[in-house]
């Protein structure tokens, strides 16, 4: 009769819900219905304790007015008067008591008859005769009210008790039904549950157990069917699934193999050393190209620790990074060179790595490619070498130019006309500019080499501030411009080359001069940022527009300005690479047409903690 399983669940539980509710809303009513009864008398007795209150009021005033004291509590008595007949009117129009009735036209009548009475006394005038009338007039029919209001309160307070214990009756009646009609309902539901979580377990047992088959790879497994509500649509609908699954399985399984060998095809064959790392560290995964760079067999490689096969501390300091943070690493300075050795000779490897991620968040390893460099860093090797034998064969026939030139000029001054004098000059400017070029080359080089050596001495840095911007203070006054240093107090010394460091200020402020307008500002700065010492030169000048500040530290790279002197574009590079053999950094910030601020980092003196805190 009830298929679906929502319409026996509502029948088995509406009916006992159903009866309790019933229960329940006949317990609230009666209780309502008392309370308000309660409430009816309660006016009543309130009404008569105020009655009673103002009639004794005004006897009292009426006393006071006997003892000559008229004017004092002629009022009192009006007031009492009014407060009498406003509670009378109020009882009169809350009649809930049998008797209640008479008694309020008792009420009435007597406090009327008490009013006329008083209204004589206010006329007389001999004060022995308005004491006798009070006594043989007045005073019976004051007891006769206040009577009156004495019964009135008795019969509501009698009422009043009646109504408390009819409310305890109907209360203990209400506790009882739902105590036996709630023990019910529970006896009820909790039959009615057992049946439901059998019919329910059972069909959910079968669709375990088929479920627990499917995810061993059994796709044939069925659900049986035996009833039509949402339980039987559940196990057709599974049935159907499991179906479905088995054509999917069926129809994928072989795409899925063809895909793997292709990948297994590609990394066969790859160029670049490819491993797979697992996030125990262990190798999972390699193509016959990294075995062959590690010189290690395939086959005996997989599952081993990273170390084993590939003993680079900072690259496993690399992947164990990778691996913590899910993230690529960003690579600088040509950290990310492998060296490996290779008989007599060394190859150089450039390897990435990259995180596996999944759509459900976890990261099941990552992958380390090896790209094979050592042709560039041998042509590479060899551009540095011919840079420098060029350079160094080109210096001294450069110098020898020079000098002709110069001597030239000195000797014939007095022969020359003035184009010649001008062509003699343009000659000798541009072999000096030549010169310029062919030591900043002859540097650079000899750095990319790691050729160049570096004094180190522990020097205080204002002391190379100063003479950096001593250096630089007559081009800044004779294009007016303000040339300042705002150096932290009490640093700590540095360790550096201090010519080297000065070159690279020098360098800094020049550039800062060459694109700072007339009247402008350039100021030195120095602080300290835990073991590095931070110097800045900061100008208002021009700045750098934004596709120059990526690549402004490369090589004969120069922004293209009305201010550009031509120079040689290697100061910039020359200076990156002092300060990187210093193990600092360089940097640059800029904002086109606000200014720019160079800054470059040198180490603090080896210090010990104590000291170190004292700084």
């Amino acid at each position: 009769m009830f298929r679906t399983f929502q319409t026996k669940i509502l029948i088995g539980y509406g009916g006992a819900l159903a009866v309790v509710v019933l229960v329940f809303a006949w317990s609230i009513l009666s209780l309502l219905k008392l309370g308000k009864a309660s409430d009816a008398i309660l006016r009543g007795i309130l009404a008569a304790e105020n009655m009673i209150i103002a009639v004794e009021r005004q006897d009292s005033a009426v006393l006071l007015l006997l003892l000559e004291a008229e004017n004092e509590w002629r009022l009192e008595l009006l007031s009492n008067e009014n407060t009498f007949l406003q509670w009378l009117g109020r009882a009169k129009d809350n009649i809930t008591v049998e008797g209640e009735g008479k008694i309020l036209d008792s009420i009435e009548t007597s406090y009327t008859a008490y009013l006329m009475k008083l209204s004589e006394i206010f006329r007389g005038k001999d004060i022995n005769i308005k004491k006798n009338f009070y006594h043989k007039e007045v005073y019976p029919l004051f007891q006769s009210v206040r009577n009156s209001c004495i019964r009135l309160r008795e019969i509501n307070q009698t009422a009043m008790f009646a109504a408390s214990r009819q409310a305890q009756n109907v209360a203990g009646r209400a506790v009882w039904n739902t105590v036996i009609l709630g023990m019910a309902a529970v006896i009820s539901g909790l039959g009615f549950s057992l049946f439901l979580s059998n019919m329910l377990a059972s069909p959910i047992r079968h669709m375990i157990k088929a479920a627990a088959q499917i995810a061993e790879g059994n796709y044939e497994v069925q659900v049986p069917v035996d009833r039509r509500d949402e339980l039987g649509l559940l196990a057709e609908q599974f049935n159907i699934m499991a179906k479905r699954l088995k054509e999917y399985n069926d129809m994928n399984i072989e795409k899925i193999l063809t895909e793997k060998r292709k990948i297994e095809a590609v990394l066969q064959n790859a160029d670049d050393g490819i491993i797979v790392v697992s996030p125990e560290l262990k190798i999972t995964d390699m193509n016959p190209m990294s075995a062959k760079i590690f010189g290690v067999d395939l086959s005996l490689s997989l599952e081993h620790h990273f170390l084993e096969i590939v003993r680079d501390e900072q690259l496993f300091t690399f992947v164990k990074t990778v691996l913590e943070s899910g993230q690529p690493v960003s690579f600088e300075n040509e950290k990310n060179l492998l060296s490996v050795k290779t008989g007599e000779d060394n190859s150089y490897y450039q390897y990435s790595i990259f995180p596996v991620n999944i759509k459900t968040g976890f990261m099941p390893g990552v992958v380390v490619l090896l790209r094979d460099i050592t042709r560039l860093q041998e042509l590479d090797r060899l551009k540095s070498e011919f840079v420098m034998t060029a350079s160094h064969e080109l210096r001294t026939p450069l110098t020898s130019i020079g000098m002709s030139v110069e001597m030239l000029m000195e000797r014939l001054s007095g022969q020359l006309n003035d184009k010649e004098r001008k062509l003699l000059q343009a000659a000798y400017e541009d072999v000096q500019r030549l010169k310029a070029l062919v030591n900043d080359l002859l540097d650079l080089s000899k750095i990319e080499a790691g050729q160049i050596e570096l004094a180190y001495e522990e020097a205080p840095v204002k002391l190379f501030c100063e003479k950096a911007i001593s250096a630089m203070k007559f081009q800044a006054d004779q294009k007016e411009i303000e040339l300042s240093f705002n150096i932290q107090e009490n640093l700590p010394e540095v360790k550096i080359d201090p010519n080297k460091i000065t070159w690279v200020l020098v360098n800094l402020i020049g550039n800062a001069l060459r694109f700072t307008n007339q009247k402008g500002h350039i100021q030195v700065s120095a602080r300290q940022s835990g073991d590095h010492i931070h110097i800045s030169v900061s100008d208002d000048g021009e700045g750098i527009p934004y596709e120059y500040q990526s690549k402004i530290f490369d090589k004969f790279v120069q922004v293209k300005s009305e201010k550009n002197s031509g120079g040689s574009g290697l100061g910039l590079a020359i200076s990156k690479e002092i300060v990187r053999a210093h193990g600092g950094t360089i940097w640059a910030d800029s904002v086109p047409g606000k200014g720019s601020t160079f800054t470059f980092t040198a180490p603090v003196r080896n210090l010990s903690r104590k000291d170190a805190v004292k700084c």
